[in-house]
Formats: C-alpha cells, structure tokens, sequence
C-alpha cells in the first residue's frame, strides 16, 4: 500500500463498478476522503455492466476505472458469463471514452479451480489478459477472503441451532485493507498482475464462525449456535482445503486481524 490514506498530487475522477457491495463501500469512502470524485456504476443509476447500456457516457472524463462487481450464483457457467461480459463491457466502454486505466479484485490462490465462483474470477483475468492492446491498461490485485466471508457464509449454511462450516484454510484480510490497496492502484499507472494481499494471520473458516457466533452471544446481538466442520465436494472443496486461499509466500500481509476487525465492529 504505497499512499496509505495521504491526498495524492492531483484528484481524480473514479468510477466504482459495484459501489455498494461489501468491498465498493470501502473504496468509495476512502476515495472520497482523498479528494476523488466517484461515479458509483449501478443499474439503479441506469450502468447495466451486462449489456454495456449507459457505461461510455457514464465514464467520460473519468480517469480510471475500480471494479469490484461481484455475483451470488455458484454455478460456474453462470459466473464464467457474469464476469466475463461485465469485464469486455466495461473495458469497451473505457475505451470508447478514453479511460486509461483499468483496476480490478481477484482472489489469491485460485489458479487449479474449475468450478464455481472462482471459475467466473479466472475468467475475468483472462479477459483482462486478453483484452486489445489499444485499450486501457490494467491492474489486478489478487486478495485474500475478506473478514466478512465466515459470516457471509453463516446466511447460507446455517439449519437451526447448527451451522455447516466447510474445511478450509484461509488467511482473511480486511475489506478495508483491500480497499485501501486498489485506490493505491487507480492513483498510479497501470501495472498489470499486483503483488497479493493477504491477511496477518492463518485461520481456519470454522473456528472464524464460532468466533463471530461468540461474539454475537456475548454482545446480546445473536445466539449460541454449534458448527460443524466437514469437508465441501467437488473441485471448489479441493481448493478449500489445500490452503492455497492463503496465498503466497511473496503476498503483502494486511494489518488488521480478524480479531480486531469483530471487536470494532
């Protein structure tokens, strides 16, 4: 993280693709906070990233682009298709309006998925890979699952008093962090494949579960609840488990810990 929140030389004009999301909120907060103007991109504001509809006009004048989009489907045709299309709309539409840059979030240690929603994050780095030389350039940071990931989770694996918890080793990061992390980028020239980021610490999914299960118990906001840890099938299990969601021994280790992170919530 090269400015660490200080106001860089001259203010740009940011347009945030997914700006209401987990990780969008951050990255439009801190821009704003270091004098950018943001064009948040969202159907309601008339951008449809699936269609192209609304996105060169939307992108005059702006000088780089932060997407952050993301899909809840798990079926890998369908991410493979969200990602892809949203990905070659965009860049059209940065090109068409002279963006120079390009920045977007990946997930750190994805390279032998073939299914699920890492299927539709490789497609987009092969569409960022392969888009035309005359385009923008572009930026891709790798990151760790975000703190918010287990309990994220929770909404979907949970069956009354207990709460599935898939075997897997991860070492989460902060949204924040992350944030902080691409707006760096959007500030600089574009430098293609970005150093990962991971967080401070190796963690287990299911013991980041119980950890927010207590904390809920103990803030009154949320019951006890028993988590059950099992291994998830199929290719995406295989990831899961091999620790790989861990990253490198190169990534850039963030600064909050998930402790820290659930105490300030």
């Amino acid at each position: 993280m090269t400015n660490s929140g200080s106001t860089p030389a001259r203010p740009r004009t940011l347009a945030v693709a997914g700006a209401t999301g987990t990780l969008g909120r951050h990255v439009v907060e801190l821009a704003t906070a270091r004098g950018h103007s943001v064009v948040p991109l969202s159907r309601a504001s008339g951008h449809d990233l699936m269609s192209g509809s609304g996105l060169a006009s939307a992108l005059e004048g702006a000088d780089a682009v932060i997407d952050v989009t993301s899909t809840s489907t798990l079926k890998p045709a369908e991410a493979v298709a969200f990602f892809r299309t949203a990905t070659e709309n965009l860049l059209a539409a940065e090109r068409a309006a002279g963006v120079a840059h390009h920045v977007a979030v990946s997930i750190v240690g994805i390279d032998a998925a073939t299914g699920g929603y890492y299927a539709g994050k490789l497609a987009q780095e092969a569409a960022l890979a392969g888009a035309p030389a005359d385009g923008p350039g572009w930026s891709l940071l790798r990151a760790a699952q975000f703190h918010e990931f287990p309990e994220q989770l929770m909404t979907q694996t949970s069956f009354g008093p207990i709460v599935y918890a898939p075997t897997a080793l991860i070492r989460p990061v902060a949204a924040a962090e992350v944030a902080e992390a691409l707006v760096d980028l959007a500030e600089g020239d574009p430098v293609g494949r970005a150093r990962d980021l991971v967080g401070p610490h190796d963690e287990r999914l299911a013991d980041l579960m119980r950890r927010v299960l207590r904390h809920r118990a103990a803030t009154g906001t949320g019951r006890r609840r028993l988590v059950v840890e099992a291994p998830l099938p199929g290719d995406q299990g295989r990831v899961f488990r091999s620790g790989s969601l861990r990253g490198g021994p190169e990534a850039r280790h963030g600064r909050v810990s998930f402790e820290e992170w659930l105490a300030g919530r």
